[in-house]
């Protein structure tokens, strides 16, 4: 997994947090249980690539900086590590 364990919850957990989004109205806006994001948010178990993607896309419905700081918290080393490789292959 790209983000490793527990980093897409601590990323979503943050996100929510600070944009004030409920647990509740990101279930329902990706038509989940609301149990799934509880998981998720605590670290009891890991979204998929998948839900990863509709986690991105309802945030974007609720809030598009949402979407895009989760995106930044949960990729962010990964794509600074990407970049630094391409640096390096130039």
């Amino acid at each position: 997994m790209i983000g490793g364990m527990g980093k897409a919850g601590k990323a979503l957990r943050q996100v929510l947090g600070t944009y004030g989004i409920s647990q509740n109205r990101l279930a329902v806006t990706m038509g989940i249980n609301r149990s799934t994001v509880y998981q998720w948010v605590n670290e009891v178990s890991d979204p998929l690539a998948e839900a990863v993607t509709e986690i991105v896309k309802a945030l974007e419905n609720i809030d598009e900086a949402a979407a895009e700081d989760f995106i930044n918290l949960y990729l962010g080393r990964f794509l600074e590590k990407n970049d630094l490789r391409e640096e390096d292959n130039s």
